[in-house]
């Protein structure tokens, strides 16, 4: 594969080594490029410079047997309602692991952070009763709330205040710190999607999302597993590392803030070096690259309507 970038020399990429494309903003993509990827089975995304998943080209369809088995199991409300709770619970306490972090070895934890900590866990014992999908997404919603409220206290104090965060916004994102989220849940969702389109799912039927504008309901399900491992952390991370100049990184359009060129190619080569980080799963004792974890989350997913299931939903950072 060739790629060329103004005023760079052209480079030339084994397709061996090439999993998927992704083109931001005006990128540009060849119809013989196209074709090749096709030939090759390589998923070609589109993420929008702001920072928006738009859609994938991908001719990866499954076999129909898959399908048909997906769409039986999805069609039964107690099934949706059993794998809806098993997402919320992850994710939840994957947030509220994240906030105990900074608990660990200091002597002086604020009050506020520490009740947010115990009513989360509060509101996850809830999540195994939940009686419905809108009772769920109240839950959720408790929990998003407790957990982006509690955020602030993980930042640095010596950050800059450019980069602090206050509370969570998007479409646009209004500050630094959303921004980033907002890009990396973008990157996020088209790994998720390519993932689901290897093993031969259907994208557009998920168990807990409603399906809106671009993104498929079930990569909007699975793509609420790896928000924090791959997302959440490795941004507090960085800020707090100092890895970001609030002038080159970013451009501030009025109350809209984007990444710039230069915080895109940061927060790429940021986001795929978290991607070769492992996590082992609690039940089958294996450790895996989360780049190879996406694929399987996938595979656990199915596996639930396949009679082998209990290995779904159990990825929670530590």
């Amino acid at each position: 594969m060739k790629i060329t970038r103004k005023g760079q020399p052209i480079e030339k990429v084994p397709a061996r080594q090439v999993g998927q494309v992704v083109l931001h903003s005006y990128s540009q993509i060849s119809t013989q490029a196209l074709h090749f990827c096709t030939e090759q089975d390589i998923g070609v995304h589109f993420v929008s410079g702001g920072g928006r998943y738009l859609g994938s080209f991908d001719a990866r369809q499954g076999s129909i047997q898959r399908r048909i088995r997906q769409y039986a199991a999805l069609s039964n409300p107690e099934t949706c309602l059993e794998l809806a709770r098993k997402l919320v619970n992850c994710r939840g306490q994957g947030q509220r692991k994240l906030l105990m972090r900074r608990q660990r070895g200091r002597a002086e934890v604020p009050d506020a952070l520490t009740a947010a900590i115990e009513q989360m866990k509060a509101v996850l014992k809830q999540v195994p009763k939940a009686a419905s999908l809108a009772s769920l997404l109240g839950l959720e919603g408790n929990l998003a709330a407790l957990y982006f409220g509690a955020l602030p206290h993980l930042i640095s104090a010596s950050v800059d205040p450019a980069l602090q965060f206050t509370d969570r916004n998007r479409r646009p994102p209004k500050d630094r710190f959303n921004a980033l989220l907002g890009f990396g849940y973008a990157l996020l969702l088209k790994d998720v999607m390519n993932a689901i389109l290897v093993v031969g799912l259907e994208p557009a039927l998920g168990f807990y999302h409603q399906p809106r504008t671009q993104a498929p309901p079930l990569a909007l399900d699975l793509i609420e597993i790896f928000r924090v491992p791959l997302v959440d952390l490795p941004v507090l991370a960085s800020i707090n590392r100092k890895q970001w100049d609030v002038s080159e990184d970013f451009e501030v359009r009025g109350a809209q803030v984007w990444l710039s060129e230069s915080g895109r190619r940061k927060f790429v080569s940021l986001y795929e070096r978290r991607k070769e980080d492992t996590w082992k799963h609690p039940v089958t004792g294996y450790s895996l690259t989360y780049r190879r974890l996406l694929e399987l989350e996938v595979r656990l997913l199915e596996k639930e309507w396949m009679g082998e299931g209990g290995l779904f939903a159990q990825l929670i950072v530590r």
